[in-house]
């Protein structure tokens, strides 16, 4: 699992580039130069949560 590291800034300006690096591993989105955030694939989340199946609000 690689681990990927993404200012804020460069997130915003760039969101494709931090949504291929989550394929390979969670995305780290600094706010303020600490994580604040991660930028996950679903099928990790799932497994994370053991959520099957998604809903929208």
């Amino acid at each position: 699992m690689v681990v990927t590291m993404v200012w804020s800034r460069e997130f915003k300006h760039d969101t494709g580039r931090a949504k291929i690096a989550a394929r390979s591993g969670p995305v780290f989105i600094t706010d303020r130069g600490r994580p604040g955030y991660v930028l996950l694939t679903i099928e990790d989340y799932q497994r994370l949560t053991g959520r099957h199946g998604t809903s929208s609000t």
